[in-house]
């Protein structure tokens, strides 16, 4: 098992996560996956979508993340700088079995044993 596939295998042991990936942000290759990754499959997109018109918009500064929202659960994606294209986090979270605030909290530090 690599590293990245036993950080998202943790990350699954988090309450209401059911699923997690690791995606360049350009090409939407997905470098491991573990779990429900279904959702994931257009988070590239959403995520440039967003980047472009935050751009448009006059913001400044890398985009950090996108969460959409379902009826259901919650879809997020958070950008990983790194040298050459970014790479992407996203997971799916359920909105019944957790709280929104601590997943991200959770995310981000499964998000930096993945740069470690």
């Amino acid at each position: 098992m690599s590293s990245l596939d036993a950080v998202l295998s943790r990350a699954l042991n988090s309450p209401g996560i059911s699923g997690a990936a690791v995606l360049d942000a350009v090409t939407g290759l997905s470098y491991a996956e573990s779990g429900d990754v279904s959702a994931s499959q257009d988070s590239c997109a959403i995520a440039e979508i967003a980047r472009t018109r935050l751009v448009r918009a006059g913001a400044e500064g890398e985009l950090e993340s996108v969460i959409v929202t379902t009826s259901s659960r919650h879809l997020v994606t958070i950008q990983l700088p790194r040298q050459g294209d970014p790479l992407l986090l996203c997971a799916t979270v359920d909105r019944d079995r957790t709280n929104l605030t601590w997943a991200l909290r959770e995310l981000g530090r499964y998000a930096d044993e993945l740069l470690a």
